[in-house]
């Protein structure tokens, strides 16, 4: 007797339904306990929805919300991008080497140990009041966790695959690209992911104490001249910027990436 497997093909749309709408909730219950606070408050505490959304409002008219949020990306953007290009050949290069794997293996874990603020301290003193103050904040938060993360990658190889290249006598661009870049990428797309959101964090540290742009910066003068309102304004500008990016473009690439891997969970 042969078991019949039945399909739901439905079953995805249903449960990003749900999931949407699980969001919503959440979203609405976040928008209901502000408001409540911003009841129960003073107005230089907890300001109102209305009166944040009002000034999200006046901020986009004037461009000047567009125009810093565009310096922050472009900063995050720059700086990920070249710990992109310097961590990954040296996390290949880590996990295909074991006697370089054993001398880097306590340097990159005390890397990631670093604050970002000790980061932005470095920035201003080499760099003072100018780009390169986020760009390289943003470069050494995610350089050595895309370094990790391609590392570990790269140790996952499996090495009958390895052995069978060898005995096809693969060149070795040929290997890394058939045998290690498939096993690597997961990982450093989780790592990446993790990289980024990171440094959009630490970038907004680093235009904090060091530049004269960007949210950070206007989080800071808003902060300064005690409007509080503004402040919510650009905290939650900042957060549904993330949410896109993560989302919108990040988690649908995530999923075409690897699309192949079935999903376990229940």
């Amino acid at each position: 007797m042969t078991d019949t497997v039945t399909i739901e093909p439905r079953s995805g749309t249903r449960r990003g339904l749900r999931v949407f709408l699980l969001r919503c909730a959440l979203f609405g219950l976040l928008l209901a306990l502000w408001w409540a606070a911003s009841i129960a408050s003073p107005p230089y505490i907890f300001p109102r929805p209305e009166v944040v959304y009002e000034r999200i409002v006046e901020l986009t008219q004037t461009g000047d919300l567009i125009y810093n949020l565009l310096v922050t990306l472009g900063r995050v953007c720059i700086g990920f991008a070249i710990a992109v290009i310097l961590g990954v050949p040296f996390g290949i290069l880590l996990g295909s080497s074991r006697l370089l794997g054993e001398f880097f293996e306590p340097v990159i874990p005390v890397m990631n140990a670093v604050s970002s603020a000790i980061w932005a301290i470095f920035a201003i003193l080499w760099f003072g009041l100018s780009e390169m103050t986020p760009i390289f904040v943003v470069l050494m938060t995610a350089l050595p966790l895309i370094a990790t993360t391609v590392w570990q990658g790269t140790q996952a190889v499996d090495a009958n695959y390895v052995e069978l290249a060898q005995a096809l006598r693969f060149s070795r661009a040929k290997t890394l690209m058939k045998i290690y870049i498939p096993s690597i990428l997961p990982y450093f797309f989780s790592g990446a992911r993790l990289a980024f959101g990171f440094g959009w964090r630490v970038s907004l540290v680093a235009e904090t104490l060091g530049s004269a742009s960007g949210v950070g910066y206007r989080l800071k003068q808003a902060s300064d001249l005690i409007q509080i309102d503004q402040v919510f304004a650009w905290t939650v500008v900042q957060i549904v910027m993330m949410l896109v990016i993560e989302i919108g473009m990040l988690k649908p690439i995530e999923n075409y990436l690897f699309r192949w891997r079935r999903d376990v969970r229940a």
